[in-house]
């Protein structure tokens, strides 16, 4: 078994969206096969699907059925930390 405590594993770039820093934000697109889900670890931020886009806070899960369009944008002041799960891998 491998456990994994996820605070520990947050790594922010400026140049690559590996969690989002203030002002980031992820171009929309789409993926033919997989579901992906993105849950809110830390810091809040707007996540789109389709034509809906929300706000999320730690604790909210979105998921973005495969062939949906998605992005993810941090408005900031905060770093946001996702857990991004997909399902089947694509």
């Amino acid at each position: 078994m491998n456990v994994r405590h996820v605070p520990a594993l947050l790594a922010y770039s400026p140049d690559k969206m590996r969690k989002v820093e203030p002002g980031q934000e992820q171009t929309a697109h789409r993926h033919g096969v997989g579901d992906k889900l993105y849950y809110v670890v830390a810091g809040t931020g707007q996540i789109r699907v389709g034509n809906e886009e929300h706000a999320v806070a730690p604790g909210d899960l979105v998921c973005a059925p495969a062939g949906e369009e998605h992005g993810v944008r941090n408005p900031g002041p905060e770093r946001l930390a996702l857990l991004v799960v997909m399902a089947p891998k694509p």
